[in-house]
């Protein structure tokens, strides 16, 4: 008997502008067409969408030695391939953010989208293309700041009088900008090809706060109005931080994009690139939404502290078909006090944070893949991280309580696949981290924390830990359905686990 098989997948393979240089290790092909690879530092990325059917991808060694070995993750897809030469083949049936590995090169990251089927038409009633007149924007070096703007504002303000968005229709291109501003009722529509470019030059941004940390000046490149509602940003192109450059003119770093004090507030498709400090920060908001969501970040050393997303004082969060990759970490969840560097510059009080989901996503970084903190200055609760996948880190699951006296609650970790352990952070390389820390504003507890359905495949090096502080205990820990590295069974006993370290807590429960 023969089985049909599913025909092959309709492509949408996005244009890479060439300020991106070709990966000189990798060509790729899927279902015969061939897709550009770019060369980014620390691994290749390559961006196409897929629809329904099959989707046979061909993944050649530009040198064409033959390959010795190779890794398709996320592991959990069993996905395998047959090799001939320097050429890797195998079959994916719906849209995956993959990465592949050959030998000892560079990961490549094969970032595959669903098709787009809501591009809107790029003029018409409602429509404000950049490069139509009155703004007549080019892509280039240039600024297109002006025209970027007006055309921003003349969008809100439609979408204000005829109650829906109004769209800022973005063409393929280069867009060198300065600080632009999202009101309400907008929609930003980003074309595949599209890139927004930040430069660096302190002349053409805003200066929003300074990091301590980094010992500099930050800049939101992209942020809302304040009291601001139902703004999207979708479509498939890129907003680029252009990282270690854009340093060099006045050493101004950038937040990608900053949602703050708005509502009803939706990010579809984009892929954010190469940030020199926190890439997308929303901020004392309520009901936003991130899906299919590209963030790639620099893995040398020369750029830390760029974190992925970092949700701050926000609430009903949701963080949906995701790829993170940095130095720092992916995904996060924080809150502050009014005079913390981050938010001193911004009115209004602390916020708690409550209601914040991350599913279905992807996670490689020198630091934590799943992290609530380290700021607890204000409560945070209800967080979930489902369906992930830690393809690397320091430690992959982890709750940071280092600053603050707030409450880390109710929080859950669910069917989540661990599958290296390759680096040490605050001498931490384990699966599993809950702790706090004794920082210069007080320290507060955690509890209720549930962590379940578990693959362990690298459990790293040193003992997993549960360690609480004197009058802030970490408590209501739940483990169910725990796998370790070379087992079958699930785990019974905290030494099972390699949970070791435990102080300053309990109860901890073991359930299946």
């Amino acid at each position: 008997m023969q089985y049909a098989q599913a025909a092959p997948a309709p492509l949408q393979i996005y244009p890479v502008q060439s300020i991106y240089a070709a990966s000189p290790d990798y060509r790729l092909t899927v279902n015969g067409q061939s897709v550009p690879v770019s060369d980014f530092p620390g691994y290749d990325i390559a961006q196409l969408a897929m629809g329904g059917g099959d989707a046979t991808i061909t993944v050649t060694k530009v040198n064409n030695t033959a390959i010795g070995s190779y890794s398709i993750s996320p592991a959990k897809l069993n996905l395998s391939g047959s090799v001939s030469g320097a050429s890797l083949t195998f079959t994916v049936t719906r849209d995956e953010y993959l990465i592949v590995k050959l030998d000892g090169r560079p990961g490549l990251v094969i970032a595959i989208d669903p098709l787009e089927t809501n591009r809107p038409a790029d003029n018409g009633a409602g429509i404000f293309n950049v490069r139509n007149a009155p703004y007549n924007a080019q892509p280039g070096s240039g600024y297109s700041t002006t025209a970027f703007q007006n055309a921003l504002n003349d969008a809100a303000a439609w979408g204000t009088a005829n109650g829906r968005q109004g769209t800022v229709y973005v063409p393929a291109g280069v867009w060198t900008l300065g600080t632009i501003y999202l009101r309400s009722n907008l929609a930003l529509y980003l074309a595949p090809g599209a890139v927004l470019r930040y430069t660096g030059e302190r002349a053409n941004y805003d200066v929003h706060w300074h990091k301590d940390s980094q010992g500099r000046d930050i800049t939101w490149f992209i942020s809302t109005r304040y009291s601001s509602t139902n703004i999207s940003i979708y479509g498939r192109g890129t907003i680029d931080g252009n990282g270690k450059a854009s340093l060099a003119p006045s050493n101004l770093g950038v937040n990608l994009l900053t949602p703050v004090y708005t509502t009803n507030f939706r990010v579809d498709g984009i892929t954010f690139k190469e940030a020199s400090s926190w890439m997308v920060m929303p901020i004392r908001s309520e009901d936003l939404s991130f899906t299919n969501l590209k963030l790639f970040n620099r893995l040398d050393l020369e750029l830390g502290e760029n974190d992925g997303i970092d949700v701050m004082e926000s609430t009903a969060v949701t963080v949906r078909n995701a790829i993170g990759i940095g130095l720092d970490d992916p995904f996060s969840t924080k809150t502050w006090a009014a005079n913390t560097d981050i938010t001193k510059n911004i009115p209004g009080n602390p916020r708690p944070l409550d209601n914040v989901l991350f599913d279905d996503i992807i996670t490689w970084t020198f630091c934590y893949g799943l992290k609530v903190g380290q700021g607890v200055l204000q409560n945070q609760s209800n967080v979930t991280f489902r369906n992930a996948v830690v393809y690397d880190a320091a430690v992959a699951i982890g709750v940071h309580h280092k600053y603050g006296t707030g409450t880390a609650g109710t929080i859950r970790f669910e069917n989540i696949d661990i599958e290296r352990l390759s680096f040490t952070n605050d001498n931490n390389r384990t699966w599993l981290a809950l702790w706090t820390g004794a920082g210069a504003n007080g320290v507060g507890p955690i509890t209720g924390v549930t962590i379940t359905d578990v693959r362990v495949r690298n459990a790293g090096t040193t003992a997993a830990r549960i360690n609480g502080q004197p009058g802030a205990q970490i408590t209501g820990v739940e483990l169910r359905r725990i796998l370790m590295p070379g087992s079958s069974a699930y785990a019974t006993t905290l030494n099972q686990m390699n949970i070791t370290n435990v102080s300053e807590a309990g109860p901890v429960t073991i359930s299946q």
